[in-house]
């Protein structure tokens, strides 16, 4: 896999590819995974005290039940009661994936996603390139699905779950946070990729 050469202000910023390895590729009812809490200790949350009457109401029993077991019972009998627990997103396919171990998995800066090789997502980061790969998009946690987690981490790692075998990552290290940041956002507003541009619009 080559380069890629993206513009920005006369000049041209060399995106260099680097190897992810997909751990699952078609992963369903993540939410049902988060099992640290009872129904009845989520719905003292106050993103979620306002469920607490309905659900009492209705699964009185269920109370000290873990909350992900609940709501998989739920899905299965059709009772949309669950999805008032999760964010837009949580109940997608998803997938896992994590950055292969490079010279670049220490460094910070740009990254991109293509699909086919066509642009799809324009990133930053200011932390390490693993760590945001491994812990954020690549990795969705249970907890992330919820209406407290990280619905744009649960977005995008949804549309890549389809494309996992055509999907390449390549990063432009940089070194100022402050760079890192302007040159993500000028990019971004130059080549509008299309993944941001949903995030943008619903997340």
């Amino acid at each position: 896999m080559s380069s890629i050469s993206l513009k920005l202000a006369g000049r041209a910023l060399e995106f260099v590819p680097v190897a992810v390895k997909f751990d699952e590729s078609r992963i369903s009812d993540l939410f049902g995974r988060k099992n640290n809490k009872t129904v009845e200790q989520t719905l003292r949350h106050p993103k979620y005290i306002h469920l607490a009457r309905d659900v009492a109401r209705a699964y009185p029993d269920s109370l000290k039940r873990p909350l992900g077991d609940f709501l998989v019972d739920l899905k299965r009998i059709g009772n949309p009661l669950y999805r008032r627990f999760l964010n837009r997103y949580g109940d997608q396919t998803y997938c896992q994936f994590r950055l292969e171990q490079s010279n670049f998995a220490d460094l910070k800066g740009l990254y991109c996603f293509t699909v086919n090789a066509m642009l799809k997502y324009i990133g930053k980061s200011t932390d390490t390139f693993k760590r945001r790969i491994n812990q954020g998009y690549g990795c969705i946690h249970p907890k992330n699905c919820y209406r407290d987690g990280q619905a744009t981490n649960c977005h995008l790692n949804a549309l890549m779950a389809p494309c996992a075998q055509e999907l390449g990552l390549f990063v432009h290290p940089m070194v100022d946070n402050v760079e890192i940041s302007e040159t993500e956002t000028a990019l971004i507003a130059s080549y509008q990729p299309e993944w941001n541009i949903q995030l943008k619009r619903f997340c």
